[in-house]
């Protein structure tokens, strides 16, 4: 197995504009825990250790395991660890975002975006370069662990049988086949569409066409408007056409320092004539407008099956020269180093108790003598806890416990209970 990296030392800070620090976290259970904290807000950190001796995905699986903590909730940014590819050339103090990993996985957030991200680098053997796997993501609601300042436990599992598992607080989040459920998948199409396949000039994709054996009526006014003035209208005798329905408020007067030059010229706010006060209506009288009984609109034949459908048309399918069957795409890369290469803008990020190994016992004891320490409420504590993110359960509470205890008292003192109602 491969041993567990510890926080307290070995890994390698770098030059950049983030700050790591070592540290207790704000609610400290356990005191002299510390852990790895991605200190500074807006800025890009990373930091990396080497492992001894080398991970090689061979016949056992692997466990990746750590903690978070967002100590401050987040608003946007990353919680990803980064396994690094094994190379002669590797050398972490030239650790930034290019370095070539074999695996990210971890917890990221933007805006109302939550994931987990599963994503593993895949060797092309036909084209020779790397291409990104991306898992895909839980159908299940994950903001609630970036939301209630509370530490979580995130978990990788892979097998040699090419499946995968993901794990947050040892619950079962997501599950899949490096096979099946990796996007784009790992292997590629035995056929594409020819990329030099064109359609045909004269090809007729059309389903409905206007039928061509009708016409246009010769009395079909297509200038008619759709709307003309009431014909029937009359204006009220009372209307007033020389006063205007609003006028300038004659008390108004300029701001003392209103400036033409900077202001341009001022004008009264206006207000309701007095004027039309009795009256049903004020200036330019216009009859209401109604539909036009000679509106038709433009004239359109109407459609019908195209007779000359040829059906969509699709470039024919081809050998794809990209193709190729790798059977076992849990043989990555060989994992040489652990970092968090991350921006965030929100601080205060906890990372603790990382684990990388070959052997799911020693994950298991692993993970209780550590999260599992701080796991352990009591069946009240659970209920009380539950209550947080569904309010409901009080309802709930109150029932299952309220009523056994009436039926109670109801059978073992009948009279007492007659009394009371008297």
């Amino acid at each position: 197995a491969i041993p567990a990296l510890y926080l307290k030392s070995g890994f390698i800070r770098f030059l950049l504009l983030g700050e790591w620090v070592v540290e207790e976290p704000s609610n400290q259970e356990f005191p002299g825990n510390k852990g790895l904290i991605l200190k500074s807000p807006g800025r890009h950190h990373a930091i990396a250790t080497y492992i001894h001796p080398v991970f090689h995905f061979n016949s056992k699986p692997l466990c990746l395991q750590y903690e978070v903590f967002f100590q401050k909730g987040i608003d946007c940014g990353g919680a990803y660890i980064k396994l690094l590819s094994h190379s002669d050339d590797l050398r972490l103090s030239q650790f930034n975002d290019v370095t070539p990993y074999t695996i990210m996985f971890g917890p990221d957030k933007c805006g109302n975006t939550y994931k987990v991200h599963f994503i593993f680098r895949h060797w092309n053997p036909v084209t020779g370069l790397y291409e990104e796997k991306h898992a895909q993501q839980p159908e299940a609601d994950l903001s609630e662990y970036f939301i209630d300042h509370k530490p979580h436990l995130y978990t990788l599992n892979l097998y040699p049988d090419n499946t995968f598992e993901i794990l947050i607080d040892q619950v079962l989040v997501n599950q899949g086949s490096l096979l099946m459920d990796m996007d784009p998948p790992v292997v590629p199409p035995c056929e594409i569409e020819d990329p030099e396949d064109t359609k045909p000039t004269n090809w007729d994709d059309r389903n409905h066409i206007p039928d061509p054996a009708v016409m246009k009526p010769q009395d079909w006014d297509e200038e008619a408007p759709q709307f003309i003035a009431d014909p029937k209208a009359q204006r009220p005798l009372a209307w007033i056409e020389e006063e205007e329905p609003f006028i300038p408020h004659p008390e108004a007067h300029p701001p003392i320092d209103w400036s033409v030059d900077m202001d341009g010229e001022w004008e009264a706010p206006l207000i309701a004539n007095p004027a039309c006060s009795e009256a049903p209506g004020c200036g330019p009288w216009k009859p209401p407008m109604v539909s036009n009984p000679a509106y038709k609109g433009k004239w359109k034949a109407p459609m019908i099956d195209n007779p000359n459908y040829q059906g969509k048309w699709k470039p024919q399918m081809v050998p794809n020269p990209a193709y190729f069957e790798d059977p076992q795409p849990f043989k990555m890369s060989p994992v040489g180093a652990v970092g968090f290469e991350l921006w965030s803008l929100t601080g205060n990020v906890l990372f603790d108790n990382i684990l990388l190994c070959d052997d799911l016992e020693l994950a298991k004891r692993w993970t209780e003598d550590t999260w599992g320490q701080r796991q352990t409420p009591g069946i009240v504590k659970r209920l009380l806890s539950a209550t947080i993110k569904h309010p409901w359960l009080w309802s709930v509470y109150v029932f299952t416990v309220g009523l056994p205890i009436i039926l109670f008292v109801s059978f073992m003192w009948p009279d007492k209970v007659k009394t009371y109602t008297k």
